[in-house]
């Protein structure tokens, strides 16, 4: 079973984590979308990483693919049961994919990817327009960090989709600080001491690190 994406989106970044929660054996194979194999367009027509081939069968949206996950293997589950905390933790997946990401992405394209990763320079009014953005949003997030996880007793699809963000924003120095907002930097410590989260942080190291000539 094959993902294409490259480590540090946190779409590619969820889906790896969501296959490690279920111990599902998968590949990365790195894709450029800007310059896309055949193979990954014949999984992904409009260039949506990640994407996925498992056989015959192939998708596209890490949404998608992780309910794909969540089917074949149904234990331990990432939506939990009960009713509130399964439209919880959907929400919590979509306020990761498109509202927090939405402001940090303008950080990290314009003072990472862009001049770190394509060797052209950022846009930094954009980036500071990320960045006031960004601040109401944490506010929320840190709201609604309490001693479990972010849909109530069990862990879910929302943590993973909110933690696979949160790393990213890493590459800008904006991971949760424990100064600043207290109860976010702790429930995201819990979720880093998953024991999914270490080796899926480890293979991006390395490759980031290959990607930056390190």
């Amino acid at each position: 079973m094959k993902v294409y994406g490259f480590p540090i989106s946190p779409f590619v970044r969820k889906v790896h984590l969501v296959a490690a929660e279920k111990g599902i054996a998968v590949e990365l194979a790195l894709s450029n979308p800007a310059d896309p194999a055949a193979e990954f367009l014949a999984a992904s027509p409009f260039r949506k990483i990640p994407a996925l081939i498992d056989g015959d069968f192939t998708l596209c949206d890490s949404t998608a693919i992780a309910t794909y996950f969540e089917a074949l293997q149904p234990e331990p589950s990432i939506t939990p049961g009960d009713a509130k905390a399964r439209a919880k933790a959907i929400w919590f997946e979509e306020f990761a994919d498109t509202i927090l990401i939405a402001a940090g992405g303008k950080i990290m394209f314009n003072r990472f990817v862009s001049p770190k990763l394509m060797g052209k320079p950022g846009d930094e009014a954009m980036a500071q327009q990320g960045e006031k953005e960004l601040e109401p949003i944490l506010a929320y997030l840190e709201s609604q960090c309490g001693d479990g996880w972010l849909a109530g007793d069990n862990f879910s699809i929302g943590d993973i989709a909110v933690a696979a963000t949160l790393r990213s924003l890493g590459y800008v120095g904006l991971e949760p600080n424990a100064a600043t907002h207290p109860r976010t930097a702790a429930w995201y410590e819990r979720v880093k001491a998953r024991p999914s989260w270490g080796p899926v942080a480890a293979l991006e190291d390395k490759i980031v690190s290959r990607a930056l000539g390190g």
